[in-house]
């Protein structure tokens, strides 16, 4: 792949200083050895020669790979937070409290450490891009999609919620008004700021936004992105390395495993979600249970109707979950018809052997065919019994349809026993075809070329043989003079 490529490119450009191995100076080899440094130390920058820069590729794939991990657990970290802070306030504390001000404190601590990971990913991203394109400039990698999808990154990852900073005293009046009211909706007032409510509540859901780098951790931890075949095979074949062709991969091998990681995770946050939007109502579907059964009815496209969101956000949290249920029922049949699908081998067992059950009640169509004609003709020959005459006409017809229709089932059998030809199969069929035709060539050539020696010296042996011919005579006529 490019590792090859870039090898292949290696000239004298590196130094004496900076490797070892044999270099040209003047025309003269000289060997230069140079103590290899300490594990993850590196000798030189980018721009050395094409070594160094696949040494600091590896590095750079090392180094993005660190800060993805680390930008997912600070994600995650982030939202678990938020949802330890909306089930505690103000059940546990009070709103505008210190422990409500040290979580929220602790959820922008964690934003901003996240949008500082996500910017160093982006600069090794550039890095990356600079050292595989052979650029000095890094502006020639600000393109416009880069720019727009580095932008709305530290968008998404920025969310999360701030109501606690713009109004502290919200939370004391909070805790004045509701007290014996354990179940407020988040950390505000939902009789005076229900503007902020929304606000603070649109910001909390907003928050699994964060887990979009679920997809960008799998891809950079799969292990067709580390190794060097599959992506020395993928580049011949011009396949991109991308999150759709690892999910493809994954639901290839571990479809059930996928599935249910997926389902239950869906189902949880989901049902989170829409207890958070149900919550500021005080309804049935605030609780737990309600919106565990809910969201799984919906998701299921059931819809017993005992139960219902009553909120604009949790109708559309159950709309969401209807639609990711059909596309979830839709890949788990998939599924589960590629699992009870037979295999190759399997088909052509199972065709194999209801052609031999088939021909074997052909064979015994085709006799009773024959015997009752023999019947019939008996028959005919006796008179005075026209009642055992239609009797085995009627029987002759029924076993000729029986065998016309057994002869119809085993074409069909047939024609699609060979529709399914294995492509392979037949490849290799040919090409042992074709070197069998390119051997008898060569050597019908070779025996051409002998016949045409053979040729050639019976040519020369007539030729010499009326040369002898001529001298002979010629003695002759001069012993005869």
């Amino acid at each position: 792949m490019e590792m090859t490529s870039r090898f292949s490119n290696f000239d004298s450009k590196v130094d004496g200083r900076n490797c070892d191995g044999l270099v040209n100076h003047n025309g003269e080899t000289m060997e230069i050895r140079v103590p290899l440094s300490p594990s993850g130390k590196r000798l030189c920058p980018i721009e050395g020669g094409n070594l160094y820069r696949l040494r600091d590729r590896k590095f750079l794939l090392e180094d993005k790979k660190r800060l993805c991990s680390w930008a997912l657990g600070t994600a995650v970290l982030g939202i678990m937070l938020m949802i330890l802070h909306a089930e505690l306030c103000p059940v546990v504390y009070q709103p505008g409290s210190v422990y409500a001000l040290s979580i929220n404190g602790l959820i922008s601590f964690s934003t901003g450490c996240l949008l500082i990971l996500i910017i160093a990913f982006h600069y090794k991203d550039i890095r990356l891009f600079i050292s595989d394109h052979n650029q000095v400039d890094w502006r020639i990698a600000m393109t416009s999609n880069r720019v727009l999808g580095i932008s709305l990154e530290l968008v998404v990852c920025a969310i999360h919620p701030v109501a606690t900073y713009l109004r502290p005293d919200m939370g004391n009046r909070l805790g004045e008004k509701s007290e014996g009211n354990s179940s407020a909706p988040l950390c505000l007032s939902s009789s005076h700021k229900e503007v902020m409510l929304d606000v603070e509540l649109l910001l909390s859901a907003l928050m699994f936004l964060r887990l979009y780098l679920v997809h960008r951790a799998v891809l950079l931890h799969s292990k067709v992105l580390l190794s060097a075949s599959y992506r020395s095979i993928g580049s011949l074949n011009n396949i991109n390395f991308t999150f759709r062709f690892v999910l493809k991969l994954l639901m290839n091998q571990y479809p059930a495993r996928t599935l249910l990681v997926f389902i239950m995770f869906f189902w949880l946050s989901a049902s989170w979600m829409l207890r958070l939007c149900e919550r500021q109502e005080q309804v049935e579907t605030g609780g737990m249970g309600t919106a565990l059964w809910l969201i799984a009815i919906t998701f299921l496209t059931v819809g017993y109707g005992d139960v219902s969101p009553h909120t604009s956000c949790g109708k559309v949290v159950c709309l969401f979950t209807g639609v990711m249920g059909v596309a979830c029922t839709a890949m788990l049949v998939a599924v589960m018809t590629k699992k009870l699908a037979l295999n190759k081998g399997e088909k052509h067992v199972h065709f194999f052997m209801m052609d031999i059950q088939i021909s074997k009640r052909i064979r015994h169509a085709a006799a009773n065919v024959l015997r009752e004609c023999w019947l019939l003709h008996r028959t005919t020959q006796e008179k005075d019994n026209s009642g055992e005459h239609r009797h085995h006409q009627r029987c002759l017809l029924e076993a000729i349809c029986v065998f016309r229709h057994l002869r119809l089932k085993r074409r069909k059998l047939r024609d699609f026993a060979s529709e399914m030809v294995d492509l392979s199969k037949m490849q290799m069929i040919m090409c042992d075809l074709s070197a069998n035709w390119n051997s008898s060539y060569h050597e019908l050539e070779q025996r051409i070329i002998s016949m045409e020696q053979k040729l050639d010296e019976l040519s020369r042996s007539f030729q010499s043989t009326s040369e002898l011919l001529a001298q002979a005579l010629h003695h002759s006529r001069q012993d005869h003079r």
